[in-house]
């Protein structure tokens, strides 16, 4: 069984280190108001993480991934939320590229937790993976609703620590981000990635 988890660590760990939505939504964050900030962004996304989880135990989540149509629906809502995001982030590099992270949010930035929240609910890749691969990482010799209920909380654990660990690398970079050339440039980078992740997201068959 320890065999079994520490593959499935590994597996879940080179999933979660991997650059996406979610690492670009906390950059955002990062540099409109600081590491708190984005720190808060990370906890909406873990509790994203915890709504599917208990809809993948629940069997909801594989309802969802069955389902072409609600699929399609969660898919493009949240490659709408991401390409809204990413217009934000432009916007705000044209029009605050001299603010300094740890100053607060502009107005419209929105609670941070529900941005990292929303951005990862409105995710159907989620459901996909929660549905489709989890289960094949599932330790064989427990119950399945508590061995998936176990690796989503692995998942979380890992996405906090590797989201947190990479919001703190940020913050000792904040001498830098003070530079409005250098903020405007990430800014505008965070923009155009958004912006990105929402049209792959969009155009990706599910």
């Amino acid at each position: 069984m320890l065999t079994h988890l520490a593959a499935a660590i590994g597996v879940l760990g080179l999933l979660t280190l991997v650059p996406g939505p979610d690492m670009a939504v906390v950059t955002r964050r990062a540099l409109m108001a600081g590491a708190a900030d984005a720190l808060r962004t990370v906890a909406g996304i873990a509790s994203g993480l915890l709504l599917w989880g208990a809809l993948t135990v629940a069997g909801l989540a594989a309802a969802l991934a069955a389902a072409p149509a609600a699929y399609l629906v969660v898919k493009l809502l949240g490659a709408g939320y991401l390409v809204l995001l990413g217009v934000q982030a432009l916007r705000q590099s044209q029009h605050e590229p001299s603010a300094v992270p740890g100053t607060g949010a502009p107005h419209g930035a929105g609670s941070p937790w529900r941005t990292g929240l929303i951005s990862n609910v409105l995710n159907p890749k989620i459901a996909v993976f929660y549905t489709g691969l989890l289960p094949t990482l599932a330790p064989p010799h427990l119950p399945a609703a508590w061995a998936m209920a176990l690796l989503v909380l692995l998942h979380v654990v890992l996405t906090v620590v590797c989201l947190g660990s990479y919001t703190l690398l940020l913050a000792k970079a904040v001498p830098l981000l003070e530079k409005p050339r250098v903020r405007g440039a990430l800014a505008r980078t965070t923009g155009v990635v958004l912006i990105g992740f929402g049209l792959v997201v969009a155009t990706t068959a599910g």
